[in-house]
């Protein structure tokens, strides 16, 4: 069995547009925001994406590309650990750019009017009540940040609730597990928003996405580290993929032959593409067929040579 078992949608013409320019009073630089949209279609979805760390928006075309030519607006945000620009070493925003994560998905929530008047023939085609919030890596606590995932502030030793009910689920691509003793010394003292992360009040639907080779060197745990974002969830209605030989990412969805994927592998990538596709048709309640046909072709039982799907 191949990805092409799996539902395939077809795609439609898209339009993107870069740079949207939102003020941040406080940020220290303005947000800059990367639409992607079909350039047909009303009542469309949302899905507000996060980067990994010092990534870009221009990155994740294979997925950014694929879900927006079938039917979603996909918003990407330039956060302040990105490679443009990029927080320098010793700036005081630095301790705090796991929540200045946060802060710019809110931004683009707020002012997504704004946003959408930017991208020719998008205004008023939108539908705002069905946002979904998706990352990859340390976009993957972002994501989770805004459907419930809590993270002990390093500065105030404090768990605050920052969840945002406009966001109806979550796509949480290799991202982080718990934090305590399991992280590494360099993880310890350079990513202190891991140190202690909770995921029990996570109630919103969820997916996750998980390489059973991902050894990201964050965690002593290994690859089993971001199957916690599913196990530890307290949702009720949530879905790990685990992508057989997926590293971290997975086949290669930041880029095109891009550098740092070290598993480049096609088939990976369009199993991504699709199991994740579908989740987002059924969970935004515009079908749910294709995911009925993936849980099936995924089941454990099924022994599909690229991935599984469980859920709960």
């Amino acid at each position: 069995m191949t990805s092409t078992d799996l539902p395939v949608t077809t795609p439609s013409r898209i339009v993107s547009v870069k740079p949207i320019v939102l003020p941040a009073p406080g940020r220290g630089d303005d947000l800059h925001v990367r639409v992607s949209a079909p350039v047909a279609g009303e009542r469309l979805p949302i899905v507000v994406f996060a980067h990994g760390f010092g990534s870009t928006p221009d990155g994740y075309a294979p997925l950014v590309d694929y879900w927006s030519a079938r039917g979603f607006v996909v918003v990407q945000a330039t956060h302040l650990d990105s490679k443009r620009p990029a927080v320098p070493i010793g700036d005081p925003r630095k301790p705090d750019v796991w929540l200045h994560r946060v802060r710019d998905m809110k931004r683009i929530l707020d002012e997504l009017d704004t946003v959408e008047a930017a991208v020719p023939g998008l205004a008023g085609r939108t539908d705002h009540s069905r946002i979904v919030a998706a990352g990859h890596s340390f976009g993957g606590q972002t994501a989770g940040i805004l459907v419930g995932l809590r993270v002990t502030d390093p500065r105030t030793g404090m768990a605050e609730d920052l969840s945002d009910g406009r966001v109806m689920a979550s796509v949480q691509l290799a991202t982080a597990g718990k934090g305590g003793d399991e992280l590494t010394p360099y993880a310890h003292e350079n990513l202190p928003w891991l140190r202690d992360q909770d995921f029990s009040h996570i109630t919103a639907p969820q997916l996750v996405v998980a390489g059973d080779e991902d050894e990201v060197g964050l965690s002593t745990r290994g690859p089993d580290w971001t199957v916690d974002p599913y196990l530890l969830s307290g949702s009720t209605h949530k879905s790990l993929l685990t992508v057989h030989g997926g590293q971290h990412f997975l086949g290669g969805i930041s880029g095109y032959g891009v550098a740092e994927t070290t598993d480049e592998n096609p088939e990976r990538v369009a199993l991504v593409q699709q199991v994740t596709l579908a989740y987002l048709r059924h969970v935004t309640g515009i079908d749910s067929s294709d995911w009925e046909k993936t849980r099936s072709a995924l089941t454990e039982e099924a022994a599909h040579r690229l991935g599984r799907l469980t859920s709960q």
